[in-house]
């Protein structure tokens, strides 16, 4: 993700590590809706630490979550004993799906790419430019309800000795022939996105704007209707990655933690933690558990509804 944006929220980090009593996980619900939804004595609980950074994790039906670690460019993942393995070494490492056949795909700053693991343990270049022009830094992707990928595309992480190619910061669809389509160009810089269970809606994170905005789907995969669904503002966390449950509620990282918001853009309550926040996915096989991402650690939160997770891979 956006680690330049995140050095100052680094320092907090670190100053809380040791002032445990600065950052403490917390719910807090602004809606008794919230209870529903979390536990009032659900407990926050730490599957690994130690990592540079960690993003994009997305969890496999075989038994274990996926994860980055982007400052120290590696893709890993971590099983819930808490053993880590690396899958991949690669600059820069982002947001992570599968597609639709259930294969692995994550996103990388330093090609500026989108890419796939394949069988052998090698990636694959899917894209990396559109109109002949180099992406930006792709960041955050998930698998559409039509197959395709959809990814987000700031220059949050564009290396200092290179040159923005695009002149805005877009949000794309990678379709199933390898064809590529901007679908929207009007955020400063689009960071998370979801699309609702039943896919008529996306939802996509101005990390700069420290918005959510959410788009009708058309039938043609456009987006339409452009408009606010919520703000996050406040100190230590920007909204970056989210996820959706069955019911369409989002689960969004922003100030002090994760943000949960009805499908009508209610802020229902906010779930603190000990670090800062950058992406989450559903895991365990009844994809009730949020796996956190923050900073240096991967966290895990029983919660009392079912993620939305699409494709076969999730069946």
């Amino acid at each position: 993700m956006d680690r330049m944006i995140f050095v100052a929220l680094a320092c907090s980090v670190i100053a809380n590590a040791q002032n445990p009593a600065g950052r403490q996980f917390k719910l807090t619900a602004e809606s008794p809706k919230f209870w529903q939804l979390i536990a009032k004595d659900a407990r926050l609980e730490k599957v690994a630490g130690g990592f540079g950074f960690t993003e994009g994790p997305v969890w496999n039906p075989r038994g274990f979550l996926y994860f980055s670690d982007s400052n120290n460019n590696k893709v890993l993942r971590v099983y819930p004993g808490g053993r880590v393995e690396t899958v991949l070494e690669i600059g820069d490492p982002d947001g992570s799906t599968f597609d639709a056949q259930g294969r692995f795909v994550t996103t990388a700053s330093i090609l500026r790419a989108v890419i796939r693991l394949e069988a052998d343990g090698k990636y694959q270049v899917l894209a990396d430019r559109y109109n002949g022009k180099k992406f930006n830094t792709p960041n955050d992707i998930v698998l559409g309800p039509d197959g395709a990928l959809y990814f987000t595309d700031p220059t949050l992480d564009l290396p200092k000795d290179q040159k923005q190619e695009l002149p805005y910061q877009g949000v794309y669809r990678l379709g199933t022939d390898g064809s590529v389509r901007v679908l929207t160009t009007d955020l400063a810089q689009p960071n998370g996105l979801a699309f609702s269970p039943d896919g008529k809606r996306l939802y996509i994170d101005d990390t700069e704007r420290k918005d959510i905005r959410v788009y009708d789907v058309g039938s043609e995969a456009e987006l339409k209707n452009g408009r606010l669904f919520g703000k996050e503002e406040g100190d230590n966390g920007v909204p970056d990655g989210m996820r959706v449950d069955v019911e369409g509620n989002l689960f969004v990282t922003g100030p002090s933690g994760i943000w949960v918001w009805d499908a009508e853009g209610n802020h229902l309550g906010t779930i603190s933690l000990p670090e800062t926040a950058a992406n989450l996915a559903w895991g365990n096989a009844d994809y009730r558990t949020l796996y956190i991402t923050a900073s240096t650690s991967v966290y895990r939160l029983k919660t009392k509804t079912r993620g939305f997770e699409p494709g076969p891979s999730r069946k």
